[in-house]
């Protein structure tokens, strides 16, 4: 009498065992992506400039993960660290009227991860999601993988993509 194999557990799938629910969506997307993780240092001034110095890549390859409220709604932003965000773009890329940088406690309570840890992919709530137009022109981009220190890089299109974004130039700076 032969066994049946054992169905997979998500524990079971790369990328899932002691992974943040990033991770598990890239595991389970097949998209090709590399992880990067770093020794975070709570004193640094800017996350994503850590991670761009960290991993020596230039900071416009880096992209960091915003939370605004565009009239009302909660919208995710994927700028690269080099710029700021541009909220009237970001509003305007959406059809809104009036973006506000959303409070820090509703953007970690919505996505399901801490400031500095935010990313674009696995969220709690799936947001509406806007990249920024400079991304279309990298071979990869890296973003946060849903903690301080850890970074996925993977392609511009599998990154809108997974997260259903629209790309606008959203971006200055």
């Amino acid at each position: 009498m032969s066994k049946k194999p054992k169905k997979a557990r998500q524990q079971d799938r790369p990328g899932a065992a002691g992974g943040t629910p990033a991770t598990v969506v890239l595991a389970a997307s097949g998209v090709p992506f590399t992880l990067h993780s770093y020794v975070h240092d709570p004193a640094a001034p800017s996350y994503g400039e850590e991670a761009a110095e960290a991993l020596g890549v230039a900071p416009e390859q880096v992209f960091k993960t915003l939370l605004a409220e565009v009239d009302g709604a909660l919208t995710v932003a994927v700028v690269p660290v080099s710029g700021a965000l541009d909220l009237k773009a970001l509003a305007a890329a959406v059809g809104g009227k009036r973006a506000a940088m959303a409070d820090p406690a509703a953007a970690e309570r919505s996505t399901g991860y801490v400031r500095g840890g935010i990313s674009p992919l696995g969220q709690r709530k799936r947001l509406r999601t806007v990249v920024d137009a400079s991304a279309e022109g990298r071979a990869t981009v890296c973003v946060s993988a849903g903690r301080r220190g850890l970074e996925v890089e993977l392609a511009p299109a599998d990154l809108v993509a997974l997260t259903g974004a629209l790309v606008a130039p959203i971006a200055r700076g």
